[in-house]
């Protein structure tokens, strides 16, 4: 069978994982966002009850291996009484996971905001809350996107796990078209390629974006 023959017969199935994989991509993004910065902002409270669960999660997600957290939220969390379906299990798995690392990156950038500027915030008498808001958190949110970058392609790689609990993404269809035809090349091939695409075309520009509007916002172009 010609590539193009293989792309022809099997289009359709490629193009649907792909959208599953754009979908968990997405997902996982919104929960690894969401993730880091709590978890940032908490392991730099002086609280001790804030600061501790938030060391507890980045050392356990950090320390322990993705495949086994997303066996661990499909497959043993159910014995607890919580059961996930599989496509919730996926996205949360790989979003806590790469959030855990993004935790660093949050807490990394607004210990790198210069002094002078937490001391201004202070003559203005803005409250903790206020100046985090308006004067510490955006512009450590433009230093750790380059960062980001890398860690959001990471999390678009690590989707191709929740193939492995039957999630009907790129990989899983890859898996199901390999197995009845052994076209191995074509099958493995196609998936390799679409996430390069999605990488190199879709993540990387939308960051480089960011960057440069977050940049203009903050006056540094």
């Amino acid at each position: 069978m010609s590539y193009q023959d293989f792309l022809q017969t099997y289009a359709a199935r490629i193009l649907n994982g792909t959208a599953v994989t754009a979908a968990q991509f997405l997902f996982a993004s919104g929960v690894a966002i969401l993730a880091a910065l709590i978890a940032g902002l908490g392991k730099l409270s002086a609280n001790p009850l804030i600061r501790g669960p938030a060391v507890v999660y980045i050392e356990i997600f950090r320390g322990t291996s993705l495949l086994v957290q997303l066996y661990w939220i499909f497959f043993v969390l159910p014995l607890f009484g919580l059961t996930l379906p599989k496509f919730a299990a996926g996205f949360l798995s790989v979003g806590m996971n790469v959030g855990a690392y993004g935790a660093e990156l949050v807490r990394g950038a607004i210990q790198a905001v210069p002094r002078g500027q937490w001391e201004a915030a202070l003559a203005l008498n803005m409250t903790p809350a206020t100046r985090m808001r308006r004067v510490i958190l955006p512009q450590a949110f433009l230093l750790m996107l380059p960062p980001w970058g890398n860690l959001i392609i990471e999390l678009l790689k690590g989707t191709a796990l929740v193939s492995l609990i039957s999630v009907a993404d790129l990989m899983f269809q890859a898996k199901q078209i390999n197995a009845s035809t052994y076209l191995s090349a074509q099958s493995f091939g196609t998936a390799l390629i679409v996430y390069y695409i999605l990488a190199r075309f879709v993540v990387t520009p939308f960051m480089r974006w960011l960057e440069r509007v977050m940049a203009q916002r903050l006056g540094r172009t």
